[in-house]
């Protein structure tokens, strides 16, 4: 199984806080058995909405989402090969040397 990323687990705990806070502030309940309630009625909201967020997509496969239907992967690319540099006396011309003067001794 593989671990929560961190936004599913951010989104799941502002879910849980939000949704409890609204549910308590629109019930206006004060007893143990409605705070409880409201309180896994959060935990399951909060759980469905960070299951529900999408994956990175190095993750998304056959082994972060069993049971869903899966592609095949492509096929992987050679790299482009490099340009080739061209060194030939053809193009560059020929290489001259210095005029060398005897020397009178």
């Amino acid at each position: 199984m593989p671990r929560p990323t961190t936004a599913q687990l951010a989104y799941g705990s502002c879910t849980v806080i939000l949704s409890t806070l609204a549910m308590l502030l629109l019930s206006q309940t004060s007893s143990g058995v409605g705070i409880a309630v409201i309180a896994l009625a959060a935990l399951a909201l909060g759980l469905l909405v960070a299951l529900t967020v999408p994956l990175p997509k190095s993750a998304a496969g056959p082994a972060a989402r069993p049971g869903t239907p899966t592609a095949a992967p492509a096929p992987a690319r050679a790299p482009a090969p490099a340009p080739a540099i061209v060194r030939s006396e053809a193009v560059r011309g020929p290489v001259r040397e210095p005029v060398r003067e005897p020397t009178g001794s």
